[in-house]
């Protein structure tokens, strides 16, 4: 089962759709910039239209169809339910559940018309605290999730699938500056440089938290880099099936379980973007390589087409001192390394 959103065409026949890709069930939307919308007036269910009583669509352009007039039904809550109903359903047998939630996503086009684009249903806690609206609801979304995860531990324990599940936590990207909310207001990259967009760690760098009782000892902490792409051998490690043979990823499962003299490195990790000031970011052993895009802006030289720079993540985790001079034999190598990858 799958529930969030997909970056597909909306078309129910798509290829990207999670029913031809393995999922018996989903819930969600089927188009990423919809899912911009926390009030839509409908979600997919499998290539069903549900829809989500009360909620009316503001018709100004600005909006694009993604903002909501009046707001009734919460569609996070709604695939929150669905999960757990999910496991409920499937107790008695093994499953694998996605839960995609979007927040604390902004709604962009709702950012645009109001200023504020973090919806949430009530603020909670933070009603009373001096800050920004937008702030009050991020923090207010972040809440809502947590407890959407405690209510999801607590189920799995009445169900006494506790010891027997492996629960993986982690984002898509780092902290996001959209919808009135300032990455800033809350520190939320900590010592990292950058955010969401930035080839940079604090906008690729994410906490991954795993947790599977008699497996996974409690407090245990790795420095083990690895990537999205990892997720499906690892997967496949666990449920003792062999994965495509072709595929990037690399099993972590020794790592969960505490044996890293057995874990497979990459040589590199490569991440490539078309937005922000940074177009490449690569991770080899403790060097990190950052590309930046030529820069023509009114009062800015020209960067050049080949601004690279090097950072050695063991003495400077937050990418400060550019180091590329004084290592011009490591530029090169990670740049082979890469050449092929760079579209």
């Amino acid at each position: 089962m799958a529930l969030g959103h997909v970056n597909e065409p909306s078309a129910v026949d798509n290829p990207g759709h999670p029913n031809h890709n393995g999922f018996d069930y989903w819930l969600g939307f089927l188009n990423q910039s919809n899912a911009h919308n926390y009030y839509p007036t409908f979600l997919w269910e499998n290539k069903t239209q549900v829809p989500l009583p009360g909620n009316v669509i503001s018709k100004d352009p600005v909006a694009r169809g993604r903002v909501a007039t009046e707001r009734v039904t919460y569609a996070h809550d709604k695939m929150t339910d669905a999960a757990l109903n999910f496991v409920r359903k499937n107790k008695d047998n093994p499953f694998l559940l996605h839960i995609h939630w979007t927040i604390p996503h902004a709604n962009n086009e709702g950012g645009r018309v109001t200023g504020d684009g973090m919806e949430v249903p009530d603020y909670g806690p933070y009603a009373e605290k001096d800050w920004p609206n937008p702030e009050k609801g991020f923090a207010a979304m972040i809440t809502r999730m947590d407890g959407d995860v405690g209510r999801l531990l607590k189920l799995l324990k009445e169900l006494d699938l506790d010891e027997h599940t492996l629960v993986l936590f982690t984002s898509d990207n780092g902290p996001h500056e959209e919808g009135g909310h300032k990455h800033a207001f809350f520190d939320s990259n900590g010592p990292l440089k950058g955010y969401k967009r930035s080839m940079h760690d604090g906008g690729i760098r994410v906490p991954l938290i795993a947790r599977w009782p008699g497996k996974i000892a409690p407090g245990r902490v790795s420095e083990h880099p690895s990537a999205f792409w990892d997720f499906l051998p690892t997967a496949c490690d666990i449920a003792g099936v062999a994965p495509s043979e072709k595929r990037d990823g690399i099993s972590y499962l020794p790592t969960l379980l505490g044996d890293e003299s057995s874990q497979k490195k990459h040589d590199y990790l490569f991440w490539a973007s078309s937005e922000g000031a940074t177009s490449v970011g690569v991770r080899h052993g403790k060097w990190k390589l950052v590309k930046y895009r030529p820069s023509k802006k009114k009062g800015q030289a020209d960067i050049g087409e080949d601004d690279w720079r090097l950072y050695d993540l063991t003495t400077d985790i937050g990418e400060e001192n550019n180091v590329a001079d004084e290592h011009p034999g490591m530029v090169a190598k990670i740049r082979e390394l890469v050449a092929n990858d760079i579209p």
